[in-house]
């Protein structure tokens, strides 16, 4: 046996993997929406907004389910960062059509109001019952995810992230019962997303397998989907930005996101995500954008912990040889370029934020889930050094 194979069954760690969704994917599968619904239940909740509405693909969606015999109750008002009032009116609508199959149609926000919904008619109660894990006693109905953007891969995951409709802050609601039964992939839905649409929830994606792929609870499998996350992502994003009928592309970018989401499922998220929240708390910054300015500052931060797993990444993509004691510093920069590539701010000066509650938002962060799992331990301390490296776009 060589040194090489040996090397490769050490690195084996303990995992539990348990995966509950389906995935359907291709060009044009959205026709198979009806079929495949048709299976679960014949009176379903359709979960979207008027955006989806807008470019068709609800319209079609209903179509596809009549044809099937499947009746479609809609709702298509969700906002972006759902609340718990998003919830609420979804719920009643739910409630009244007697639903036995609910549909996310949309990006994360319509994902997560589903699945927000889906724990309240099935298990009762508030959102805030279910922050944190594993907390529904009762069976959920099937679900149906149809993403039609590449961020969240929020049909990967047994979450729903929902925000207190007063303090504005997200809650984190997770039972392996709320996982989608199927993932309906079709890139050619996301074709029709603005470039502002395009930049952040791609962000977002990219965030994902940076941060699942150096979590203190990586596993086998989740960095098997980080790192397979991160290397379509980093390929296709480029190739979207110059060409965004490039279905190719399209399809790179949203199978990426659904592994990016599925390592989220195996191994939670870090700090930047814990920094993030505040942000768009306090001054409504889109979740992508805040991440884009924060996460570089992170791989920094965290880079004397986990510098040679950032190493892989930084290999990965070509942006370093293997080796390099500064790959995370690649790493880190190459990261900006793409954030700042999409025009997008690339510190919180830029964003606006106010230095005055930065250490409001220190504390916060501190408080969230995520950050306890990130590979150097954080604190309030360090997290407002991190915001304040950011405010600037300070590399130390």
């Amino acid at each position: 046996m060589t040194a090489e194979i040996k090397s490769s069954i050490s690195a084996l760690t303990d995992f539990d993997f348990d995966p509950q969704t389906r995935v359907v994917y291709g060009s044009g599968v959205m026709s198979r929406l009806g079929e495949l619904a048709k299976e679960l239940g014949d009176r379903a909740l359709l979960v979207t907004d008027k955006g989806l509405k807008d470019a068709g693909h609800e319209d079609r969606a209903i179509e596809f389910l009549n044809e099937a015999g499947v009746s479609a109750t809609i709702f298509d008002d969700v906002h972006p960062n759902p609340t718990t009032e998003d919830v609420d009116r979804c719920l009643a609508v739910a409630k009244e059509a007697n639903v036995n199959l609910i549909i996310g149609l949309g990006g994360g926000s319509s994902m997560d109001c589903a699945k927000g919904a889906n724990f309240l008619l099935t298990n009762g109660g508030r959102m805030e019952d279910y922050w944190g894990v594993g907390k529904a006693t009762k069976p959920m109905l099937p679900m149906i995810a149809v993403p039609t953007t590449s961020g969240t891969g929020s049909e990967a995951q047994s979450f729903a992230l929902i925000a207190n409709a007063e303090t504005h802050m997200k809650m984190a609601c997770g039972d392996k019962k709320a996982a989608c039964r199927v993932a309906l992939l079709d890139p050619e839905l996301t074709v029709t997303m603005p470039a502002s649409v395009t930049a952040v929830t791609g962000i977002d994606a990219i965030s994902h397998a940076v941060e699942t792929y150096v979590t203190t609870k990586r596993n086998t499998v989740s960095q098997l989907f980080s790192r397979r996350a991160w290397s379509l992502l980093a390929k296709s994003f480029p190739r979207v930005l110059e060409d965004p009928s490039d279905l190719e592309a399209r399809g790179g970018m949203l199978v990426g996101s659904h592994f990016a989401g599925a390592a989220i499922e195996n191994s939670m998220l870090g700090a930047t995500h814990a920094l993030a929240n505040p942000l768009s708390a306090h001054f409504g910054l889109t979740h992508g954008v805040a991440i884009g300015v924060m996460l570089p500052h992170v791989v920094r931060f965290n880079a004397s912990v986990v510098g040679e797993l950032y190493e892989d990444l930084a290999t990965d993509a070509g942006l370093c040889e293997s080796g390099d004691p500064s790959a995370a510093e690649h790493l880190a920069q190459y990261l900006t370029v793409v954030v700042k590539g999409w025009g997008l701010p690339t510190s919180l000066a830029e964003c606006h934020v106010r230095t005055d509650l930065i250490p409001t938002m220190a504390e916060e962060a501190a408080k969230q889930w995520t950050g306890t799992f990130n590979p150097r331990p954080v604190d309030v301390n360090s997290l407002r050094e991190l915001y304040e490296c950011a405010f600037n776009n300070e590399t130390s």
